[in-house]
């Protein structure tokens, strides 16, 4: 079976056991071919974590759950030295966060100390205990949540940490048809006493293969320019349409660019070409943008978001 088989066979299991998301499904996939982190936000009871535990389930890896709360500690992800009295040494115990497909619950409910464990972590695929160093699996992968109704325990994520998710994927409700469809899915997991499939359809190796192909993609020079001025035009709007002036406090970073041509990659793998398109590129920027472009309170006070924004600037942008 070729790599872009078993992928395909991958999304097709995926969509079968979250109903109604697939733009989510797509998005954990070009996350995974990508080699980057994703953010899951939207109310409570849409198939987030499901998602997540589904995906974790069809790729070969060992996978762990962090549930994030308020009193827990950088110890708590990454491990602790412990004290062996046989010979008067120190062992390290490696924590949760030193699997390769890490889900991160409610992500936005740990203090600082534990959001910073976890972004040396996500940056730099490794973690400092005192004066040693350890290397991150090198399918290391983080997929959070995180609920934006409830604010009351909750501690906003910072702009340094938002900028190492690959992408943050907005997740809204069902239509009714589809909900219909979960109620029998639910049904059906009661029944059989499961909610995830038995056996993984991906191998690391397919992976990694996988991601290589991705790497291997052409991108024309022109595409190229256009993902340079969209990332440009998020810092300088004004350039674009002189009524976007006072927008934007601080625009996409040069990780943002590079997001965007990795995740326009990725997608454009999937749906089985060996070139980027204009579309791969405009369907992903809103995911890759919406979390790195920060804008002015004025903005915000008119009504303007950053999915707007962004909107406008795939408009105005001249396409190649």
């Amino acid at each position: 079976m070729n790599l872009h088989q078993t992928f395909h066979n991958l999304r097709a299991s995926l969509d079968r056991e979250v109903l109604g998301q697939g733009h989510l499904t797509e998005r954990l996939l070009i996350a995974l071919l990508a080699d980057g982190h994703l953010l899951l936000e939207g109310p409570p009871g849409l198939a987030k974590t499901r998602a997540i535990k589904v995906l974790a389930a069809l790729v070969e890896g060992s996978f762990h759950r962090l549930q994030f709360t308020p009193d827990l500690l950088p110890a708590d992800l990454t491990g602790t030295e412990v004290f062996r009295p046989q010979d008067g040494s120190f062992h390290f115990e490696r924590g949760p966060l030193f699997h390769e497909l890490v889900l991160a619950d409610e992500i936005n409910r740990a203090p600082a100390k534990v959001q910073s464990a976890l972004l040396e972590a996500m940056a730099e695929r490794q973690v400092t205990i005192g004066r040693e160093t350890y290397a991150m699996p090198p399918l290391f992968m983080v997929m959070a949540t995180q609920n934006p109704i409830e604010h009351e325990g909750t501690y906003p994520l910072p702009e340094a940490q938002l900028d190492r998710f690959l992408m943050q994927v907005q997740v809204d409700y069902p239509d009714a048809s589809t909900e219909r469809g979960i109620l029998a899915l639910a049904r059906r997991d009661a029944r059989r006493g499961a909610d995830m499939p038995a056996e993984p359809c991906a191998s690391r190796e397919q992976v990694f293969a996988a991601r290589q192909a991705v790497l291997d993609l052409h991108v024309a020079d022109e595409l190229e320019d256009y993902i340079v001025r969209l990332a440009e035009a998020t810092r300088r709007p004004d350039s674009v349409d002189a009524s976007l002036a006072g927008t934007v406090r601080y625009g996409a970073s040069p990780r943002g660019t590079i997001a965007l041509e990795r995740c326009a990659r990725a997608r454009a793998w999937l749906a089985g070409r060996d070139y980027v398109s204009p579309e791969d590129i405009q369907q992903v920027a809103p995911d890759v943008l919406r979390h790195r472009v920060l804008l002015t309170y004025e903005a915000q006070a008119a009504g303007m978001t950053v999915d707007r924004l962004a909107a406008t600037l795939l408009q105005k942008v001249r396409v190649p």
